[in-house]
């Protein structure tokens, strides 16, 4: 396996990882992050932070890895790390509410949140060919249309948030 190799592999495994350690620590409260900074909690502003780019950084990557494909790596790296990045942000926030002592209404952000490791996998398995049986056709259909299944979520999940929905 080529991925053994691979710094990048071995990077972005380790962020999945940090964030599995991040989501059990904030869990059990061994690390409080329930504090108000500013008007929001810190983990709204961790979750809100990782959804924004999330949600503008992919379709500019979409169309610049297109446009620019000489920039292809690059790009390709931002998205990755990136993204993990702001799946550790956003899992902290999910553990945070998961871990109150009454559960908020759990609805739209439960669906986001199991959009969210659903994409990290599919974007995981794509980008480093884990499973060599899946054709990459197969795995970037379903990325693409978890990504889709993100960008209708949060659009509810805000309108809910908001009180609209």
């Amino acid at each position: 396996m080529q991925n053994w190799k691979d710094i990048e592999f071995w990077l972005a495994t380790s962020i999945i990882f940090a964030t599995i350690a991040v989501a059990i620590i904030v869990y059990l409260r061994m690390f409080n992050l329930n504090f108000s900074v500013g008007p929001f909690r810190l983990t709204h502003w961790f979750t809100w932070i990782g959804t924004l780019f999330i949600a503008i950084y992919t379709p500019i990557y979409h169309y610049a890895k297109q446009k620019y494909p000489t920039n292809y790596k690059p790009l390709l790296r931002i998205h990755v790390f990136g993204n993990l990045l702001s799946f550790m942000l956003i899992t902290a926030h999910f553990a945070q509410q998961m871990s109150r002592s009454t559960l908020p209404d759990l609805g739209t952000g439960l669906v986001l949140y199991i959009v969210m490791p659903t994409l990290v996998l599919t974007g995981y398995l794509q980008r480093f060919r884990v499973l060599k049986s899946m054709k990459p056709q197969t795995s970037r259909f379903l990325h693409v249309a978890l990504a889709f299944t993100f960008y209708i979520t949060i659009v509810v999940h805000i309108l809910h948030g908001l009180g609209i929905t």
